[in-house]
């Protein structure tokens, strides 16, 4: 079922077998109609993950870029919109030579050749694919029925892992119904699982796991107990314990070229940092629907990167999600003077504006740590133009007519009607200032970072704003990519996401400088 953990169990896998030397790669298949995740509600499905080419994706894209250390394109995300739409394009041509275009072949043949496109130009060896969804939804049928084919059409290069959940009851029975008929829908479709991955609270006991065996028709050390640990990154190290590695090589006619030991060290390195800081992230996503849930999969990348940072930083960063809207009736004072750092990331709309722009400035006149992630730094030119340049009324074009448009729509923008896939999306280049903060950050005068943006810093408003003291220490030709004030503890803001290219024992350099300026402030602190 949806959430139930397939991305990390796909991702973890796919480690492992890395650290035995082979390439790896992965898919995933979102079986809803959408062409992509970009007008996707972040209340309902998380981050927008955006890849170098521009893709943006779903979240568990993300997962695979960090596991696996890999940069993704567009094409390793399959949606039915996209299946559809070339298979009705190319019956529009008359490529299917007057054929009555039906889900089987043709929807079916062009989810195969999507699949193995992908494997070939990325030059792996092992080809992790994520078929999203729930077994027995209408939806999903189509990729299921792939995946029939294509075991037939691969025989001996393809392994089933069917993830499925074991409710503990209050007792503390661990129940194996909802496995057995999940299983049994799989079976009904024509997919036999070589492997049962059960997601449980607590380890899976050895009866539970013959029960399962029995029932389900999968050998003993096929049943892998995928029960909750203290961080998804422990995950590989759980599937490694239980010789799952192995058992899935084996099926696979694979031998171990090598053995690194990278994720047992990275692990290692997490469980002994002893050190924390304390950090506000301000946004507008950060209540579900009963405004009480944190809705921390919307910056779930954030999140990761903020971890990253701290493995190497040698101090754990312990968010606190304040709502921006909070900061509109609350004195900023009130809810982040405790905090050894504050981040405001990316955003779109006018609701919350004001609560942000209040958290901006109070890092900047109390000399907290300050990180603006996309939005963040468009509200920290606003907030700087209103509070030291003195334009009363100074705002984004985003929100309506201004006096002041600090912030303005992309040249390229205007006009623009559809909303998927339009906005100024993927890699792109900036060059830094000698000197600057930047600079030390990146050890580098030129950089390629990931962008998902409509709107720009204004550059009428350039040589006033810098004259005050913020400086834009990084550019794209005549676009503002980094703002940053010389002078203040620690403050940063950055148009792209940085937050995209974090690694685990690989972190962002805006992400590891701002934990350093964090941990340095902390022990002043005491």
């Amino acid at each position: 079922m949806s959430g139930l953990g397939k991305g990390i169990t796909a991702a973890s896998i796919g480690r492992m077998l890395m650290e035995r030397g082979y390439k790896v790669t992965a898919i995933k298949i979102d079986p809803y109609i959408n062409i992509d995740a970009g007008l996707m509600s972040p209340f309902q499905h998380g981050e927008v993950f955006i890849l170098k080419d521009g893709g943006e994706v779903d979240l568990d894209l993300g997962n695979y870029e960090r596991f696996l250390d890999v940069e993704l394109t567009r094409d390793h995300n399959i949606t039915t919109g996209k299946v559809y739409k070339t298979v009705i394009e190319k019956e529009r041509r008359g490529e299917y030579l007057g054929k009555t275009v039906q889900i089987i072949p043709h929807i079916t043949n062009e989810i195969k050749e999507r699949i193995r496109t992908v494997a070939k130009e990325s030059g792996c060896d092992v080809c992790v694919i994520e078929v999203g969804g729930t077994v027995g939804d209408i939806e999903g049928m189509p990729f299921l029925e792939a995946m029939r084919q294509l075991r037939n059409e691969e025989m001996g290069n393809i392994a089933f892992v069917h993830v499925t959940l074991a409710p503990t009851t209050t007792d503390g029975e661990q129940k194996t119904k909802p496995t057995q008929h999940s299983v049994k829908e799989m079976r009904a479709l024509g997919l036999q699982p070589d492997i049962v991955s059960v997601r449980c609270t607590k380890p899976l006991r050895e009866e539970t796991k013959s029960k399962i065996s029995l029932f389900c028709d999968v050998p003993v050390e096929g049943v892998v107990s995928n029960h909750d640990v203290d961080d998804v990154y422990q995950v590989p190290l759980l599937l490694e314990e239980q010789r799952t590695p192995l058992y899935l090589m084996k099926m696979l006619r694979l031998y171990p070229l090598e053995h690194r030991t990278d994720w047992v060290e990275l692990i290692e390195k997490m469980v002994a940092i002893r050190d924390s800081v304390k950090m506000a992230i301000v946004g507008k996503y950060t209540t579900g629907s009963q405004g009480t849930t944190h809705m921390e999969d919307t910056y779930l990348s954030i999140r990761e990167a903020l971890k990253h940072a701290g493995i190497e930083a040698g101090a754990w960063p312990k968010i606190s999600w304040i709502d921006a809207e909070e900061l509109e009736r609350s004195p900023a004072a009130d809810l982040l003077a405790d905090f050894d750092g504050i981040l405001v990331p990316g955003g779109f709309g006018a609701r919350g504006t004001c609560g942000k722009m209040a958290a901006i400035r109070y890092a900047r006149e109390n000399g907290i740590p300050y990180l603006g992630i996309c939005f963040g730094m468009q509200l920290a030119v606003v907030e700087f133009c209103c509070h030291v340049l003195g334009l009363d009324g100074a705002s984004s074009g985003e929100f309506g007519e201004t006096p002041h448009p600090v912030i303005t729509i992309l040249p390229e923008q205007e006009g623009v009607e559809d909303m998927g896939a339009t906005m100024r999306l993927g890699d792109y280049e900036a060059i830094l200032r000698e000197g600057s903060l930047a600079e030390e950050i990146y050890g580098s005068l030129r950089i390629v970072e990931r962008h998902r943006h409509r709107y720009e810093v204004n550059p009428e408003y350039i040589p006033r704003i810098e004259e005050k003291g913020m400086i834009f220490s990084g550019k794209n030709r005549n676009r503002m990519e980094i703002a940053e004030i010389p002078g203040h503890p620690f403050f940063f803001s950055t148009q792209f996401h940085p937050e995209m290219k974090s690694r685990p024992g690989r972190p962002s350099p805006p992400f590891l400088a701002f934990v350093r300026a964090m941990r340095e402030r902390a022990g002043k602190r005491g």
